[in-house]
């Protein structure tokens, strides 16, 4: 059977976004969405007096289509006259100036929503427009020129991301003046106008046919991703992995810098819950690796794909970004910046918007007050957390000790720096959990950086997480699973938050919903740490679902033959068994990866509220011959 051919056709596209935008919602976060939906309105008003539709309107940006150029233009210069009135009503801080880009294209139509180069330009070519301002291509204004009362400015052939040929760009002038006139270009000469016309009419009718023929036979840039062959299902969401930033700054100690905008861009999106967003770990299987989205799509169960590049020179950084469609193998969105390092946090804030939009997500409330909120404004801690964060993600003792220095010293950059308070409380914690220190004032230490850290921002996930994991330690199982529910609630993807809330009802429990949750946190995290195979093993171990929790350890044991925690709990199993021989296997591996650890520490030491559970584990371990 042939394939079915995507349903194409020829578009007006209308794009439109805020100047300063994060700007405005950082100084006045209420104002500017009431000023936005207010403006919105106004837009929505004129795009259908012009027979446009509103395809989509995420965040500050809007798209829409129309069926004519003409309409789509007089629409827009109505938007920026109706705009103006309004803005003169306001300070100058909190005038709220859109640009608007204009393209004809062909676009892709998938349901209500619209993709393709067609899209694309028009996005591209808003970006040039000036605030207040419409910018239109070519192909526009050839429509235009002759049929509507405007003066126009040629701004040049652009050369814009991801699109193979320069752009020619016009700027709308819609001074009475400026009527008729176009400035910048060099106009043909009287006698010759006709003969220059014929012959641009002919070169457009056979180009364009070419381009049809082009745009329908060659292959697209990036082989599509086939979902029948995908590992897991299309969640029923827009899903999405951002693959570790390109090091482009020539110097190889840069790379923590690179990986944590990575790192800080997969936090901002995972926190939407109109998206499904692979998990860091996942992502950066894939560093120096070059790109195959097609195999990355397949291996993740994923659609969309972000990748891109980070040039930090001095104090100043470029960042390239572009979000591909895995199953079409086309480009969405693709920007570059070139900014000074000290306007990192609103670049951040930008991309994700931009991302966000291309992807028609619409934000609640709450999400877009915590996209907005950032955790420092001060450069100097941001770089000594980032460098922390390269250490705390070795996950070794010695990276833990780096990560604590690194981490102290962004809070001494920035007393009132949250998340720096709560990754260094996770250090003590860590060092505690996996027996580098036996001192208990480590727990007490990370308990104090926890409510330090919601303290200074009851809106993050890190440090609600954080308290959850003490509070289970220190054995208040209700405060535990109310932490991380607190933290699940703002940051819906995050993987390890999900498995951590699994563990934490096992432990209290409460394993109903563990083996659900930790699965979903796998599904998000498909290159899962093994420590997840641990959490569902355990809860499959509670649940009496013996054989599942012996399947499970057994994984997890392929993985690494080391890993001390699978062999404690198949010894305790086979014992229950009556498979003693193999039960005493896995207890003498206990005994030799970790001789010191005696019964009475793992008693100690293992949080369950149900003491009968902890008293038949350590009956059958005795049995087994832990030590």
């Amino acid at each position: 059977m042939a394939e079915e051919r995507a349903k194409r056709k020829l578009s007006a596209i209308l794009s439109a976004d805020v100047k300063g935008y994060s700007r405005l919602m950082r100084e006045d976060e209420l104002s500017t969405v009431r000023t936005l939906e207010a403006y919105r309105q106004v837009m929505t008003a004129a795009i259908l007096k012009y027979r446009g539709r509103v395809v989509d309107s995420p965040g500050d940006n809007l798209l829409a289509e129309f069926a004519s150029v003409v309409d789509a233009v007089e629409s827009a210069v109505e938007i920026q006259k109706e705009l103006g009135v309004k803005n003169a009503e306001l300070s100058e801080s909190r005038r709220m100036e859109f640009r608007i880009g204009i393209n004809l294209g062909d676009v892709i139509e998938e349901g209500d929503r619209i993709y393709g180069d067609g899209v694309n330009i028009a996005a591209r070519i808003e970006g040039l427009a000036e605030a207040g301002g419409i910018s239109v291509s070519g192909t526009v204004f050839e429509h235009i020129k002759e049929k509507l009362t405007l003066g126009y400015e040629y701004q040049g052939d652009q050369t814009v991301k991801n699109i193979s040929q320069p752009v020619k760009v016009y700027r709308i002038l819609t001074e009475p003046e400026a009527a008729g006139k176009v400035i910048g270009e060099k106009r043909p000469k009287p006698e010759k106008k006709m003969w220059v016309s014929l012959v641009a009419a002919a070169v457009i009718i056979i180009a364009g046919g070419i381009a049809v023929w082009q745009f329908y036979s060659r292959p697209p840039s990036i082989e599509p991703t086939s979902v029948e062959k995908m590992a897991f299902p299309l969640p029923d969401k827009p899903s999405i992995a951002v693959l570790p930033f390109d090091n482009l700054s020539g110097d190889p100690k840069q790379v923590y810098f690179s990986d944590g905008m990575t790192e800080d861009l997969i936090t901002d999106l995972s926190k939407i819950s109109g998206l499904f967003v692979i998990a860091r770990n996942s992502s950066f299987q894939y560093k120096g690796k070059a790109a195959d989205i097609k195999k990355i799509s397949r291996e993740l169960g994923i659609r969309y794909v972000l990748e891109g590049s980070v040039r930090r020179v001095e104090d100043k950084v470029r960042i390239n970004a572009q979000l591909i469609d895995a199953t079409t193998g086309g480009h969405i969105w693709a920007e570059r910046y070139d900014r000074d390092l000290k306007d990192i946090f609103a670049l951040q804030d930008e991309v994700t918007r931009k991302i966000v939009a291309a992807l028609a997500v619409r934000l609640t409330e709450d999400e877009q007050k915590r996209l907005m909120h950032k955790y420092t404004n001060d450069m100097a801690a941001y770089d000594f957390f980032l460098q922390g964060l390269e250490y705390h993600n070795q996950q070794s003792k010695k990276g833990n000790l780096q990560a604590r220095k690194m981490f102290e010293k962004a809070i001494e950059r920035d007393s009132k720096f949250a998340l720096a308070y709560a990754l260094n409380g996770r250090t003590l914690l860590m060092e505690w959990v996996m027996g580098w220190s036996k001192d208990p004032r480590s727990i007490e230490a990370a308990f104090e950086l926890a409510k330090k850290a919601i303290a200074l921002d009851d809106l993050l996930p890190a440090g609600h997480g954080l308290l959850g994991d003490v509070y289970l330690w220190k054995k208040k199982y209700d405060q535990a699973i109310a932490g991380y529910k607190k933290a699940v609630a703002l940051d819906p993807n995050d993987a390890d938050g999900l498995a951590g809330l699994s563990d934490v009802l096992s432990w209290s429990g409460e394993p109903g919903e563990s083996v659900g949750l930790v699965k979903k946190a796998m599904r998000l995290n498909p290159r899962y740490p093994i420590w997840y195979l641990w959490v569902l093993g355990h809860a499959y171990f509670l649940a009496g679902q013996h054989d599942a929790a012996i399947k499970t350890f057994k994984k997890a044991l392929s993985r690494n033959l080391d890993y001390m925690p699978a062999h404690v709990y198949l010894a305790s199993i086979y014992i229950e068994q009556g498979r003693d021989e193999e039960a005493r296997t896995e207890a003498a591996e206990a005994n030799r990866l970790s001789p010191q650890t005696t019964l009475e520490d793992w008693k100690q030491r293992l949080p369950y509220k149900d003491q009968s559970v902890l008293e038949r584990l350590i009956d059958s371990l005795r049995k087994a011959g832990l030590r």
